[in-house]
């Protein structure tokens, strides 16, 4: 018997955090940190808010935690632009060779970048990913990205002053 969520939430994606590849993603850097976080992040996110809502959350949070399953090699053609639009439909051929994907995992995956992909969400569950994790991406960017931009900037400044003296 499960206790708490945070066990059962545990549970759920037990597998796909001990996969050696799925790993790999923790170094790789997603909006300051690596995407192995993120993904954490946002498939917490989601595990709570479909639950509540009494989707199926199961196969969402799976999913959620799966959406940037992909790797900076496997995209390094593409500008940033595309990389924004080609991730998903990569992060589902990746999670495929480990996981048997339901269509409606693969929905939610494709379409997390929805208006910019091309897939659009066919589920309540997709719908769920996309908001948590532009939620997620908002609270990341502005929490890492912006503090080490910062920081770069007051070094710069700092280097000058001490410059000119």
């Amino acid at each position: 018997m499960i206790k708490t969520e945070k066990e059962e939430f545990n549970v759920l994606i037990k597998d796909i955090i001990e996969n050696s590849s799925f790993r790999e993603l923790d170094s790789e850097m997603h909006h300051g940190i690596s995407r192995f976080q993120h993904s954490y992040r946002v498939a917490w996110g989601v595990y709570k808010l479909t639950k509540k809502l009494h989707f199926q959350y199961q196969e969402a949070t799976r999913a959620a935690l799966l959406h940037d399953f992909y790797f900076n090699y496997q995209l390094e053609e593409n500008g940033d632009v595309k990389n924004l639009v080609e991730h998903p439909s990569m992060a589902v051929l990746n999670a495929s060779k480990y996981y048997d994907l339901s269509e409606r995992q693969k929905n939610m995956i494709e379409s997390h970048m929805f208006p910019l992909c091309k897939v659009m969400p066919k589920y309540k569950e997709s719908f769920c990913i996309t908001l948590v994790d532009k939620l997620v991406a908002i609270y990341e960017q502005n929490r890492y990205k912006v503090g080490m931009k910062l920081g770069v900037y007051l070094l710069f400044l700092f280097n000058m002053l001490t410059l000119q003296k």
